[in-house]
């Protein structure tokens, strides 16, 4: 379900634009206005609803979350650091908020350091699992470890 730009709550900043990795974000040159030039090519990553500072862009929520006839709203608050997912059912009644926290950084401070890490192995190569997925995950010291494994709790709020 693709993504669509409320025309009257968009500015024009391009924070969709620079962000959407199939590129069909664009700006409309005549009235400055974000819009989605090929809603049938979207990923649906949501990434431009995220980053979008005007809450200008929203998005149809898939029923494994959200029932039919519903309506979803994407706040991201800087402040707080968190972006909620406020849902509202059709009845009008009931309503969810759904919290996560950012968890992207400013440009240019995630690039990994690829030139310090040892060479993969052989069996690394041909396994399945992504570029140091089992370091982690942890599976490479005994399992999949949990919060509780680990003597940990969730807690509210945003923390890193």
């Amino acid at each position: 379900m693709p993504t669509f730009v409320y025309m009257t709550r968009c500015d024009g900043c391009g924070n969709c634009v620079d962000i959407c990795p199939s590129d069909i974000m664009h700006i409309d040159q005549t009235v400055r206005r974000a819009y989605n030039i090929e809603p049938n090519m979207c990923w649906e990553c949501y990434s431009c609803v995220k980053a979008c500072p005007h809450q200008a862009i929203d998005v149809r929520g898939y029923a494994d979350f959200a029932p039919l006839g519903h309506s979803v709203r994407v706040l991201r608050d800087e402040e707080k650091g968190v972006i909620a997912w406020r849902i509202k059912f059709r009845n009008g009644k009931k309503d969810m908020n759904l919290l996560a926290p950012i968890t992207t950084k400013p440009w240019g401070q995630g690039i990994p350091k690829l030139a310090d890490e040892p060479e993969p192995s052989n069996e690394a190569r041909d396994s399945q699992l992504l570029f140091n997925e089992p370091k982690y995950i942890r599976l490479d010291d005994g399992g999949l470890h949990t919060l509780k494994s680990n003597g940990l709790k969730m807690k509210e709020g945003v923390y890193y």
